[in-house]
């Protein structure tokens, strides 16, 4: 099995996300979400490729994306093309407006288990994945789940939007391909082509 397979990733039991709320698609309500789901004692840290396969667990992901609205009052948001490499491969080839990834049991080490796991681990995939060159503003604006899809059936996402000054987010890995800031407009017509996520995100706060 691989690294990656390996990897011991945060993860919540499922009948405690079902016990808060369960919904479908998109949830505007972090609050009813996000700090009892993080601050709970039954969070754990399990072999990720035992994870993927195991809907009784919701593996936690910031889901992050980045808008930008032009002088002349265009929102824009960035999007790429998922490559082949060692990331989620039921989502390769597929387009994505989210940058993000598994909070890991190394997160929780760099804090020393007393500091904030989650931010710790959206701060380190975002510097993994993405230059921003840019000052920003970040909110989290929502929830999604999709137990539609295989994927989305054993994660749980944290969706943040990232307003940026100018369009200067620049991807770092190899497997985010054909990226950049396209107009909103044009993503929406397109959605069939992206990821189940990055579909329900756009039609929830753009559609």
């Amino acid at each position: 099995m691989s690294t990656v397979m390996l990897e011991k990733v945060l993860v919540v039991p499922t009948e405690l996300f079902h016990e808060l709320g369960h919904f479908q698609g998109f949830s505007p309500d972090v609050a009813r979400y996000f700090e009892p789901l993080v601050s709970s004692d039954q969070i754990s840290y399990r072999p990720r490729g035992d994870m993927e396969e195991d809907p009784s667990f919701k593996q936690l992901i910031p889901y992050c994306l980045f808008r930008y609205t032009t002088p002349s009052g265009e929102v824009q948001v960035f999007d790429y093309l998922r490559g082949g490499g060692v990331g989620e491969a039921r989502l390769r080839a597929k387009r994505s407006v989210g940058v993000g990834g598994h909070i890991s049991i190394e997160d929780a080490e760099a804090v020393n288990h007393s500091g904030d796991v989650y931010s710790e681990g959206m701060r380190r995939e975002l510097e993994e994945e993405v230059s921003i060159n840019t000052p920003y503003t970040e909110s989290a604006v929502g929830m999604i789940n999709d137990d539609e899809t295989e994927v989305g059936k054993v994660h749980l996402g944290v969706v943040h939007v990232f307003d940026v000054g100018s369009p200067s987010v620049e991807p770092r890995e190899d497997d985010l391909t054909e990226a950049g800031f396209r107009p909103v407009a044009d993503i929406l017509s397109e959605l069939d082509r992206y990821e189940s996520w990055s579909q329900i995100v756009m039609r929830a706060l753009f559609g």
